[in-house]
């Protein structure tokens, strides 16, 4: 399958248009970035483990009932997915204090969370994705009251089904954002679910898995990303 023209470039993928009108083609990258991209960085292989671990994921939460925007893999690194109109809206699930939590709140990180936390935060890199609620959702015209309930649903939903699953590899799910968009009147999850977008901890040694190993410079990141895949059961190719 061929890829279009380019719609994006994000700082881990570039979307193309598909040959169907209805899709796009996401092209995963090996460019890592942090501090809404002021630390870049290019790991070899990442775009690759990172595109075959979202469609796995991907998968697994559509035969769970989870309306997902993925269709198929094209090859080690694009997928083909359903063309969104994304809501610029990010949905974050916190099952323990970490990141900008324990910053704002002044919270020991590690700390369990029960019932898990949900936020909304803003897409904007620019702004640095600040923390909103479902006035300024309504307000700004970002998402229907509708939306904002089913966002939430999903989310959590998929908090629980992906919990259980990292569970099973012997990984805490600490925290994870979701982005969402609508297909024919219909909620879809897009974007991806990487490490590059969740924190992910050994439930032993509550060892880094995910990109806090780039933003706090401890090496490893493609290798602990793989260990994730590896667990799970992803077929890396």
């Amino acid at each position: 399958m061929s890829r279009g023209e380019q719609i994006y470039k994000g700082k881990a993928k570039i979307v193309y248009a598909g040959e169907d009108p209805d899709t796009l083609v996401l092209h995963f990258k090996d460019d890592t970035s942090a501090f809404d991209g002021e630390k870049v960085e290019q790991l070899a292989s990442k775009g690759k483990v990172n595109n075959q671990f979202n469609a796995f994921i991907m998968e697994h939460l559509q035969a769970a009932g989870v309306p997902t925007h993925f269709l198929h893999l094209i090859n080690d690194t694009d997928s083909l997915v359903r063309r969104l109109d994304m809501i610029p809206v990010e949905c974050v699930v916190r099952n323990r204090a970490a990141g900008s939590l324990s910053r704002r709140l002044g919270v020991e990180e590690g700390l369990i969370l029960e019932p898990p936390v949900f936020e909304f935060f803003l897409k904007n890199d620019a702004l640095h994705d600040p923390m909103i609620n479902t006035s300024h959702i309504l307000s700004f015209g970002w998402a229907s009251e509708d939306e904002i309930h089913a966002m939430r649903r999903w989310s959590l939903r998929v908090n629980m089904l992906l919990t259980a699953l990292f569970a099973a590899a012997d990984l805490i799910l600490v925290d994870f954002k979701l982005e969402f968009g609508r297909y024919e009147g219909e909620l879809f999850l897009g974007d991806e679910f990487s490490p590059d977008g969740c924190r992910l901890w050994d439930a032993k040694t509550l060892e880094k898995m995910d990109k806090d190993r780039f933003r706090r410079n401890l090496g490893g990141v493609v290798e602990a990303y793989v260990e994730v895949a590896r667990r799970l059961g992803v077929p890396l190719s």
